[in-house]
């Protein structure tokens, strides 16, 4: 069909119906309260935890022991994944997503009534550490479900273009997490956002999980996933199925997400933290540079997803890949130029660049995988991939700058996205009929 027949035109009309609003409506409302939820905990863990969560040492030993519970979410998200994609797969995407939503909105609001390290002594990390692994259990079967709910219901030639509002919930959470944390420190006395301020973003979280259960229940099955039930009985058990029939595609796609993780948590939680103690800007200052940074996440999400629809995703994510490797090496000395304009500027590019990587990622993972085994495959590789990407990141990149400064982070960035690109390169996608 070429692109420039009236049957597009129709295919436009279908794109833009009341149906397909709610869908993308929910597939983004989802994701941005998940990801607002793991965000403030990203913020909170540069900016507040080190000093109430652990013993009193150097700031940068607390800053590491702080960047380790971070990194517990991780390693759940992939037990997440396998959970949420057997029900996924087999009962329905529509029922799991509201599951997943629930345990994570939990897991953070229980976070806002964490006692701390004086008064709880060891208690108080180890709470914070199971908490934190429910975060990462409820987000394991969120972005995979919320990408399958868009790209399973989008009408042939829009799948990126669907699949980019998942997508869009970083950019969201993100700026409302941050944004808070820094309208709470514009507000507050230093003492009281350490005594208590710090705790209102953990549970204004309820009220967004709420908003984001209230829309997702308003929306019915994919049709993908009808016709694979009505085609076949479920897969008996999905997660042995994919590793079975489908290794490379896991392992590709495992790889090929590395990069946008790197890029995300290095040049969020890691330069937080960082800037507000090694070169000691203030919070506000740096967090006020963020969210002026976050936009071109954004913009680089609906590029993606444009180009990709116009070519393939799988071009599109490489291109991003060689983006990574510049940003990478640009880092040290962007960074270290003793300039808030020039941090502006490379937090701005890399964010940009990770658009690239990302965006169309919500078309290109899930179009690797079958539908009946399609939730638990995309979200093992998204999650798996998330661990080796964006779990050890902060502190990769902590121990690094303190034996080398930004310019061997800049070379851990180089690394992530010549990985991302030699899991792309063997693989292609799995077009089924639209």
């Amino acid at each position: 069909m070429q692109r420039g027949s009236p049957a597009v035109s129709t295919t436009v009309i279908g794109a833009g119906s009341a149906s397909n609003r709610r869908v993308l409506g929910a597939s983004l409302a989802g994701t941005a309260v998940e990801f607002y939820d793991f965000y403030i905990y990203g913020t909170a863990a540069a900016l507040v935890f080190p000093q109430l969560f652990f013993p009193n040492s150097s700031p940068s030993a607390q800053l590491l022991q702080s960047y380790a519970t971070f990194a517990v979410a991780f390693f759940a998200r992939p037990v997440g994944a396998a959970f949420f994609g057997h029900f996924g797969d087999r009962i329905g995407r529509k029922s799991t997503l509201v599951a997943s939503l629930l345990t994570m909105g939990l897991s953070t609001l229980l976070i806002a009534f964490l006692p701390t390290y004086a008064v709880a002594g060891w208690i108080a990390p180890a709470l914070l550490c199971l908490l934190r692994f429910g975060q990462g259990f409820g987000l394991g079967g969120e972005w995979g479900g919320a990408a399958l709910l868009a790209v399973e219901n989008a009408p042939p030639g829009w799948r990126a273009r669907f699949g980019m509002f998942p997508q869009f919930g970083a950019p969201v959470g993100f700026i409302a997490s941050n944004g808070l944390f820094l309208l709470l420190g514009l507000w507050l006395t230093a003492e009281d956002f350490q005594a208590w301020g710090w705790r209102l973003p953990f549970l204004a979280s309820a009220i967004l999980v709420a908003l984001g259960l209230w829309v997702r229940l308003k929306i019915g099955e994919t049709p993908a996933f009808q016709k694979a039930m009505a085609e076949r009985e479920a897969s008996h058990v999905p997660m042995a199925e994919a590793l079975k029939r489908h290794p490379g595609a896991l392992l590709g796609g495992t790889f090929a997400v590395v990069a946008c993780f790197a890029i995300f948590y290095l040049s969020t939680a890691f330069t937080l933290g960082y800037g507000t103690t090694t070169l000691g800007y203030g919070r506000a200052e740096f967090l006020g540079v963020q969210l002026g940074a976050i936009p071109f996440l954004a913009v680089g999400i609906a590029a993606a997803g444009y180009w990709s629809d116009a070519t393939n995703p799988r071009w599109v994510l490489m291109a991003g890949c060689a983006g990574t490797v510049l940003i990478g090496f640009l880092m040290g000395p962007m960074m270290e130029a003793g300039s808030m304009a020039w941090i502006w500027a490379w937090l701005s590019m890399a964010l940009f660049i990770m658009g690239f990587v990302y965006g169309p990622l919500g078309a290109f993972l899930p179009d690797l995988f079958p539908a009946r085994v399609r939730y638990t495959g995309a979200s093992l590789a998204f999650n798996v991939g998330g661990i080796i990407g964006g779990g050890l990141a902060p502190m990769a990149a902590q121990y690094l700058a303190g034996h080398g400064g930004l310019s061997l982070v800049g070379y851990y960035l180089v690394a992530a996205g010549v990985l991302s690109l030699a899991g792309l390169l063997p693989l292609k996608e799995r077009r089924e009929p639209e």
